[in-house]
């Protein structure tokens, strides 16, 4: 699955454009590397909010289908975000766990960290699982 996951970042056009890297993988965990982009930073030298909200949404998306497959199209219903402590000019990683994988809506969260393990931002994910028939979302 690990090959299929980094496809898809390849062939995701907005996943794409934040180079995310598949850094590591099991059932209902997913960690990807986030390199620094100078395209990433707001005015006083820090990495934007809205790139770890981002790179927090896809980990979680691909945790998810680390439990309920590649052809899942669950989407993002709440995040929740806290900024714990700023990232400048450096990679991170992000790490995503679902903590409860329901009928209808699927619980997790991700910690986004830096190179020496400090906590930079934390997130609260839920996704709604849509209705499928026949392998098709409806």
């Amino acid at each position: 699955m690990a090959h299929e996951l980094d496809q898809l970042l390849k062939d995701v056009a907005f996943t794409r454009l934040l180079r995310l890297r598949l850094k590591d993988m099991s059932a209902g965990r997913c960690t990807l590397e986030v390199p620094f982009q100078e395209t990433f930073e707001r005015p006083g030298g820090v990495v934007s909010g809205q790139v770890f909200m981002a790179a927090a949404d896809v980990a979680m998306w691909l945790a998810i289908k680390t439990c309920l497959g590649l052809s899942d199209a669950s989407v993002t219903s709440q995040m929740t975000t806290s900024f714990l402590a700023p990232a400048k000019k450096a990679d991170f990683l992000c790490t995503a766990t679902v903590l409860k994988l329901g009928r209808r809506l699927i619980y997790g969260v991700v910690a986004c960290v830096d190179s020496s393990a400090t906590l930079l931002t934390h997130h609260t994910v839920a996704y709604i699982r849509l209705p499928q028939r026949d392998g098709v979302n409806v």
